[in-house]
């Protein structure tokens, strides 16, 4: 972030929390929307993946980790993302970077879970959450 875009957003903050807006006869133009934009939600989750065209790979994939079956093993050998050769790692992403029922799915879980296949343009994804932030 810039540093005027820095000042505007505490400059902005701090007249709607105190009220002192009113003073300077209202609140600078483009405040309410920096204001708003704090607000987001920043979480970032790191995952790994594996990437498959078919749902029954995906499946089968599914029930050897279920089994115990090491992730990065599989990743490497099954996906077809690029990620498969580091294991799947997608490394941390926020909202807004993955396709929606990727990402939808991935905020949804909890640290070292992996979920059931899911559906994308890409192909059928299995996903394992490594870390939230």
């Amino acid at each position: 972030m810039g540093m005027k875009k820095l000042i505007i957003q505490l400059l902005a903050m701090t007249l709607l929390l105190t009220g002192s807006a009113y003073a300077w006869g209202g609140i600078p133009a483009g405040a309410e929307d920096l204001w708003d934009s704090s607000k987001k939600d920043n979480t970032q989750v790191a995952a790994q993946h594996i990437l498959v065209q078919d749902a029954a790979d995906a499946v089968m994939i599914k029930k050897e980790l279920d089994k115990g079956g090491d992730f990065s093993y599989y990743a490497q050998k099954y996906s077809i993302c690029p990620s498969g050769k580091n294991g799947g790692f997608l490394g941390y992403f926020g909202r807004g970077q993955m396709v929606p029922e990727f990402e939808k799915k991935a905020f949804s879980m909890q640290v070292g879970e992996i979920s059931n296949p899911v559906r994308t343009n890409f192909g059928w994804h299995i996903i394992k959450i490594v870390d939230k932030r």
